[in-house]
């Protein structure tokens, strides 16, 4: 072949940071705290609830946009715990995940020359949906602000112009932590409602809140109702990452049919037996949802007290299941760089910060740890991570 035959949108990004990581990993044999998934068994129900639907013949096509009784469950719970009133027939796409979900969204509401928002440290599949989509990012920065990120609402008007299509918003946050207040999403609302632009809500760690943290879902703010859309998955709450079951929420009835069409195109449809599974999951007790945000709590201190043992700079977070961190001195003065020598000589795999941002030199003194884990994994990072005391300056 002669000239470069890929389009020249996918060569405006790279591949996967975290998912190479995951890679990476696997070739040192090291301990995975890079891609976020855990390493415990999901609720015994939710499997036996799939292991039904393949007894009971749910092996064929779902209806593209999800089957009824997984739409309903999903509605019943968005009016409990979100505070908004859907319609699972005309409200509700179910995705291959929330990725899915999300680029699916994308697709169906950027034009070419949209511009969509995205607040970074980021999650770092925003920056390619957009640019899939043919849209242009424009990027607000979160700032720490002692142990907490926070953005200038100034610098997030400024953001804002006639071309602003969306804003993208991740509550609570990968990879800070941070769970925005309703403050904050009000500031985020009233603009969007000023500039007529839409909020794009990507709210997978809804239920895993620390020290008191309320969730606020922005769809349920004065104004916000119809133009914003809501992104969720079954992955984080439920512990079933690779079952890519996620959804999409828009109470713009013509959001919701480019929501279907483009995701039809893209995917078809998410898997029969596990979105069967998956309405029994979304019907679990109020108190389920208590003893997960419990047990989260403990496994992030026991990861803040082998951080701190072990000389990070981390930044406490108060949602979701990663810690933000800067390294110590082990000679080495790069995200990257640092990343590569913990996996590969200590056989612990974080995320360098870089993932992060879209421009790489910003997340350089940071990297990122995922801890859904169990006590025995724990254990072997503190044994391991305490290597570093003979590289330490």
């Amino acid at each position: 072949m002669g000239k470069d035959q890929t389009s020249s949108r996918i060569n405006l990004f790279t591949e996967s940071i975290i998912r190479e990581m995951t890679r990476i990993n696997n070739m040192h044999d090291g301990i995975n705290l890079a891609q976020g998934f855990p390493d415990f068994d999901p609720p015994r129900e939710l499997i036996d609830a799939a292991k039904a639907a393949l007894d009971d013949g749910y092996n064929q096509y779902a209806i593209t946009w999800g089957s009824p009784r997984l739409r309903e469950a999903l509605a019943e719970k968005f009016g409990w715990y979100n505070g908004v009133t859907v319609d699972p027939n005309k409200h509700i796409t179910v995705a291959c995940g929330g990725t899915e979900a999300m680029v699916s969204t994308m697709l169906a509401v950027i034009d070419p020359g949209d511009e969509v928002i995205i607040f970074e440290p980021f999650y770092e599949n925003y920056g390619p949906d957009t640019l899939l989509s043919q849209g242009t990012p424009v990027y607000v920065q979160l700032y720490q602000q002692g142990d907490s990120f926070t953005f200038d609402p100034d610098e997030l008007r400024r953001a804002f112009s006639k071309k602003t299509k969306a804003i993208v918003i991740n509550t609570p946050h990968n990879p800070t932590g941070k769970v925005y207040s309703y403050d904050e999403l009000k500031i985020i609302g009233d603009l969007c409602q000023e500039y007529d632009a839409l909020a794009i809500t990507d709210e997978p760690y809804e239920h895993i809140l620390f020290d008191g943290d309320v969730h606020h879902s922005i769809a349920s703010l004065p104004g916000m109702g119809t133009r914003t859309i809501t992104v969720n998955s079954l992955s984080k709450t439920y512990s079933v990452t690779g079952w890519r079951i996620g959804w999409a929420i828009a109470l713009d009835e013509k959001i919701t049919t480019g929501i279907r069409r483009a995701h039809d195109f893209v995917t078809v449809g998410a898997a029969a037996p596990l979105q069967e599974a998956a309405a029994v999951a979304l019907r679990f007790p109020k108190s389920y949802y208590e003893e997960l945000a419990q047990g989260y709590a403990v496994r992030r201190d026991t990861m803040l007290s082998i951080l701190g043992e072990m000389g990070f700079d981390y930044i406490t977070p108060r949602g979701a299941y990663y810690v933000m961190t800067r390294y110590p001195d082990c000679g080495y003065d790069d995200d990257n760089e640092f990343s590569m020598f913990l996996s590969s000589k200590i056989g612990v795999t974080p995320v360098p910060g870089r993932a992060f941002y879209h421009d790489p030199k910003m997340g350089k003194p940071y990297i990122r740890f995922a801890f859904p884990k169990r006590p025995e994994t724990f254990a072997k990072v503190r044994e391991r991570l305490s290597k570093l005391a003979s590289y330490r300056r």
